[in-house]
């Protein structure tokens, strides 16, 4: 159980079908009953064309379905992102998904490539702040025919200088072909845009590609869906979610790749470092096959996060490119927010933080003096 007074609007302790079912919870359940969006005294920014309040919200991943956007948007969240949708059903990890997670280092930090992501990584019930959990739901989606009509409803309800982001990504089933895996794709960007959708993030970073196996580790395949997505959706900005890159090489040929033929016009990064999860007795933390490793999220990956995106900013700089860059890992304190615009991003995102401070949208704004 959590130590904290308050009640995270993903309750951790439930299924995922139960949350989708029932969420959200805490204060964004209470926002949902109240009514209304937060006020905002911003002088609005500009995202990939588009005006917000301020350039923060909530990344792919918590937010279920309508009612969970709805109550990020009324909290104040300018940025909410749908989590990422499929063309078919897809049912979840089993349960546990989420589970505290303590790496060894003093400020609870994961370094990517340490030894300690192999060797295990402490994951229990006990969640103290600042908060790094596991995520490992394995990218559940409902039918189409249920997400479909609650996308419209999420899009609806943003308000004055909010935007909607829809996510999607590709399904890979046994005996598909890398062109059927890339129509796919185009299949359910197909469906995203039938939304009313104005733009869409792109999920290559989640283990699609088989167990602990990254699609965004493949530049040259991404640049190949990337190619035939933006056929599809026309003039709407597409933007790509990355895991973390070790190498400036693989991601500046990521950029080249994409941005470098108009196919993409933004990034979101990171997503999670993946780690061996292990109980008190070094046992597996996570039941089932193929669950030895789970991506961690939360304050252990801000290092990592705010890496990626100076790197990001680098190349765009280096290049000569435009594309916008969205900052996500580990923000749980306004300033880390101020740290990631000034590392290069251009936006910013919070999952973990977000779930387990529902104000978090606020009290950045009253930081800055939003």
């Amino acid at each position: 159980m959590a130590n904290q007074q308050f009640e995270p609007f993903y309750d951790v302790n439930l299924t995922y079908d139960d949350n989708y079912r029932r969420g959200p919870f805490g204060q964004f359940a209470q926002a949902l009953t109240d009514g209304g969006a937060a006020a905002s005294n911003a002088t609005p920014a500009t995202v990939l064309g588009f005006p917000v309040n301020l350039p923060f919200g909530i990344p792919a991943g918590p937010l279920l379905n309508s009612r969970f956007t709805t109550a990020a948007f009324r909290m104040g969240f300018d940025l909410a992102v749908y989590k990422t949708v499929r063309s078919r059903a897809w049912g979840c990890n089993p349960f546990p998904n989420v589970l505290a997670v303590h790496p060894k280092a003093a400020d609870g930090s994961l370094t990517p490539g340490s030894p300690e992501l192999d060797e295990g990584v402490l994951a229990d019930t006990r969640y103290d702040l600042p908060i790094s959990i596991s995520n490992s739901f394995g990218v559940p989606s409902r039918d189409p025919d249920v997400w479909q009509p609650d996308m419209r409803d999420a899009i609806a309800a943003a308000g004055p200088g909010q935007l909607l982001v829809p996510s999607f990504q590709g399904s890979r089933v046994a005996g598909m072909s890398t062109d059927e895996y890339i129509a796919d794709h185009v299949t359910c960007a197909r469906l995203v845009c039938e939304t009313g959708a104005q733009l869409m993030e792109m999920n290559t970073s989640c283990p699609n590609e088989g167990h602990n196996r990254l699609l965004c580790h493949d530049p040259h395949l991404v640049g190949r869906i990337t190619e035939a997505v933006k056929n599809e959706i026309g003039d709407r900005p597409l933007i790509v979610k990355l895991a973390y890159f070790p190498s400036d090489i693989e991601l500046e040929t990521m950029v080249r790749e994409t941005v470098g033929h108009g196919t993409a016009q933004g990034f979101s990064t990171i997503n999670t470092i993946s780690a061996k999860l292990v109980d008190a007795s070094g046992n597996q933390a996570l039941p089932g096959e193929g669950r030895d490793r789970s991506g961690v999220c939360g304050n252990a990956i801000r290092g990592a996060g705010l890496d990626m995106v100076r790197r990001l900013s680098a190349i765009r700089e280096r290049l000569g490119l435009d594309f916008t860059i969205i900052g996500v890992g580990g923000v749980i304190e306004p300033e880390h927010y101020l740290a990631y615009r000034e590392a290069g991003a251009d936006a910013v995102m919070s999952a973990t933080g977000a779930m387990w401070d529902a104000t978090l949208a606020r009290r950045i704004k009253a930081a800055i003096g939003a």
